[in-house]
């Protein structure tokens, strides 16, 4: 039979994996509560934006239920037949996608600087106040925050930054990400961003290469530790006497 491609399996991946086989294998009873985040991740010798990666797609897969102020549950023992979304094993973890952004827009955000294009700083105002109104409306921000990074990239000049900025904001639309966010985004944590956003917006108009490179920085090292923020658990049950 001819060779088939190996594909390196995502850490977040095998943490799902070992996590499924044990509630497959009766070590987490049906309606049980898992074991703390921080404790998976020192078990497992892991980090725990991996673990909470994990558990999210185990949630997804709907074995999994996290319930805030109270801790993870175990809602099947076993995947149903149509569970797993079609695109989730290609899925890229949130965490992995965020640093990448960082990395990348923290260094573009210094060239927009640099350049202090009129016709791109227009752009960025615009996106910023379209996020305003929609949060107003109490709807998702997400079409004015693309259009804030997509402009930024654009002013490189690179139609490949654009393209690597374009897919890697649009990621957030995988089941992953998105489960992320029903957990972690909503408007008090939206209008934390739009500050940043401005922040962003100063710091280019004024042509401070340093600071519009710290102020990206700080702004997608911001939503890091807001999807990183700890999950607030209920004390376990204690043992009779």
């Amino acid at each position: 039979m001819p060779l088939q491609t190996i594909e390196p399996r995502r850490l977040y991946r095998q943490i799902a994996d070992q996590l499924r086989a044990l509630i497959a294998a009766g070590e987490f009873a049906l309606g049980a509560r898992m074991p703390p985040e921080r404790d998976l991740a020192l078990q497992l010798g892991v980090s725990r934006p991996s673990v909470r990666e994990a558990l999210i797609a185990l949630e997804v897969e709907g074995l999994v239920e996290v319930r805030m102020g109270s801790g993870i549950y175990v809602t099947a023992l076993e995947l149903a037949p149509v569970a797993q979304p079609r695109d989730m094993e290609a899925a890229l973890g949130p965490f992995d996608i965020i640093d990448a952004r960082q990395l990348i827009e923290s260094e573009l955000a210094a060239v927009a600087a640099r350049r202090k294009d009129r016709a791109t700083l227009k752009r960025m105002r615009a996106a910023v106040k379209r996020m305003e109104d929609d949060i107003a409306l109490g709807v998702m921000p997400i079409r004015g925050d693309r259009d804030f990074h997509v402009a930024l990239a654009e002013a490189s000049n690179n139609a490949a930054l654009v393209r690597v900025v374009t897919d890697l904001f649009d990621e957030r639309n995988n089941p992953l990400f998105e489960q992320l966010g029903r957990h972690f985004e909503n408007a008090r944590s939206w209008r934390q961003a739009v500050a940043e956003h401005r922040a962003v917006v100063r710091t280019v108009a004024a042509g401070d290469v340093a600071g519009a490179r710290a102020a990206m920085r700080s702004h997608l090292g911001n939503s890091h530790a807001r999807f990183a923020a700890a999950w607030v658990e209920a004390a376990p049950p204690r043992k009779a006497a």
